[in-house]
């Protein structure tokens, strides 16, 4: 076999064996190295081999951590690691040319804070899917990386390119170079050693307590969740909830899109609704107990009004949100989901993408139109002036989209999401392995309700203290105490990744430059 062709593969398979939820984090400080030995080691002119060998790597790793989508959409799934891949394999190139025409140790930085610029394109752009962003990897290993709360998961990013380059140049030589070796191994511990230390110096405050019970209701999305009423949705829940009520109660939390029967709850009427009646009738018989739960909400317009987002029905323009609300209040407190899965809820760059592809990509159970999204980061208020990010689903991957919530006043994050279209698979696993990582960078307590699993609780360390297993029907009551508190990742967001976006785009000038200069 071709010894690149070999390295190419031994990079996809480290890739994929160090990410969550396979448990050997560890692995991610070699898996870059064989690919870079690729980098360096390939002739100038085979440009199209050199090519093909980063973009298998890529499409393997991708495809060995992100297969399962294709049981929501093997459409999506493909389209997911061919246009990744892609993306993986242009920074690669990039950084091939920033060598030939700087010098290696600056291609070394270009592809470090390249990398990262990337990741940052991917939390921004119509195309956005950061499930890949490296910082992710250490999900799994939280007590490693309890310093997220400064640097957020490109500080993780940062970190694994040191290592990696450290190993790479330590390996590159003919002869053992034990200075080298032992800088990989500070360059592992010192981190280490400093998550520790923040670890043990964290303290939550000593707020007052609320108590939250979290459903799970197990429906199959395919079969079920679609075709139940909602009034028979609400008493369903009731009856799965009622038994880990206490009354101290101060919150019931259901998952994402629980009530979806027909085009949805239209909005402007949901507090007047048969559905909301039912719903506060039952909160009534309870005491002050609030229901915090996932909903389909639509709006019409008419062709005046219309928004860039409606959809047309005959006569009418209608936008479908995927929302939150919170009973209880009046005025209602909604939250129309911002993040949307690309492919499921919007169609990215619909105006070219759709005379192509029609609606191929968004036939899902449920989702008969690409949705709308909100434009704030808004947080409800309990009963108890508690304030709660109200989270849906992917919103929780997306580590300095979450900080908005807590700099607008969220005291502990609420996470609603429906896992099951997935099926038995890591998708739902790795979904809440990241969302660990916005306990981290918060130190915030997060609450978890998901359809079919897993729902959890999660605390100010990144931990889970108690959840309920994929697939099983049930309910959980928990005592969490809010936090009032700004970190300085919440503060200062993403300052690694714009940072390394100004230093690749400096390189690259550079060699832009460099190369007409050598022309003129």
């Amino acid at each position: 076999m071709n010894s690149n062709l070999f390295k190419s593969i031994l990079s996809a398979v480290l890739l994929t064996f160090a990410w969550p939820i396979n448990g050997f984090s560890v692995l991610i400080f070699v898996a870059f190295v064989p690919l870079l030995q690729v980098l360096y080691n390939q002739p100038t002119k085979k440009s199209k081999q050199t090519t093909a060998f980063f973009f298998l790597s890529f499409f393997l790793w991708n495809l060995g951590i992100s297969w399962w989508i294709w049981n929501a959409s093997p459409f999506g799934m493909w389209f997911a690691v061919i246009v990744n891949s892609w993306l993986m394999t242009i920074v690669f190139m990039a950084t091939r040319m920033v060598i030939q025409r700087l010098s290696h140790r600056a291609g070394l930085l270009f592809l470090t804070t390249f990398w990262m610029s990337f990741e940052l394109l991917h939390l921004h752009w119509d195309f956005s899917w950061p499930w890949f962003q490296l910082g992710n990897v250490f999900s799994e290993t939280t007590s490693w990386i309890q310093w997220y709360e400064y640097t957020g998961v490109f500080g993780g990013s940062l970190w694994v390119w040191i290592v990696n380059i450290l190993c790479f140049q330590a390996v590159r030589g003919t002869s053992f170079e034990l200075r080298k070796f032992a800088m990989v191994i500070v360059a592992i511990a010192i981190p280490i050693c400093i998550s520790l230390l923040v670890y043990s110096n964290h303290k939550p405050q000593n707020n007052p307590t609320i108590e939250i019970a979290i459903a799970q209701p197990n429906i199959d999305p395919y079969e079920e969740k679609f075709v139940a009423s909602d009034i028979k949705q609400s008493k369903s829940l009731f009856e799965l909830i009622i038994p880990e009520l206490t009354p101290s109660t101060d919150l019931i939390l259901a998952p994402e899109t629980y009530f979806t029967e027909g085009f949805g709850a239209y909005m402007p009427n949901f507090l007047s609704s048969p559905l909301y009646q039912t719903i506060q009738d039952e909160l009534d018989q309870i005491g002050t107990v609030q229901l915090m739960s996932g909903i389909q909400f639509y709006q019409v317009y008419t062709e005046s009004t219309k928004t860039t987002s409606s959809n047309q029905f005959g006569n009418q323009w209608v936008d479908f949100y995927n929302s939150a609300f919170l009973s209880g209040t009046n005025p209602l407190q909604v939250y129309h989901k911002s993040k949307l899965v690309v492919g499921v809820e919007t169609l990215p760059y619909k105006e070219v993408v759709e005379p192509l592809l029609g609606n191929i990509m968004l036939d899902l159970g449920g989702t008969v139109r690409s949705r709308a999204t909100g434009s704030e980061r808004s947080v409800f208020q309990l009963h108890s002036e508690t304030k709660v990010a109200p989270i849906i689903c992917y919103e929780s991957v997306y580590g300095s989209f979450i900080s908005g919530f807590v700099r607008n006043g969220a005291e502990f994050l609420a996470v609603m999401t429906n896992d099951a279209w997935w099926g038995k698979t890591p998708g739902h696993r790795q979904l809440l392995s990241y969302t660990k990582l916005r306990a981290i960078e918060t130190r915030l307590p997060i609450v978890r309700s998901a359809n079919s699993g897993i729902s959890a609780v999660i605390d100010t360390y990144g931990e889970v203290t108690q959840q309920i297993p994929y697939l099983e029907r049930g309910a959980m009551s928990s005592t969490i105490t809010p936090q009032k508190r700004i970190t300085f990742y919440v503060l200062y967001g993403d300052y690694i990744a714009r940072l390394s976006l100004f230093i690749s785009s400096l390189l690259l000038l550079l060699a832009i430059a460099r190369k007409k200069l050598i022309f003129r």
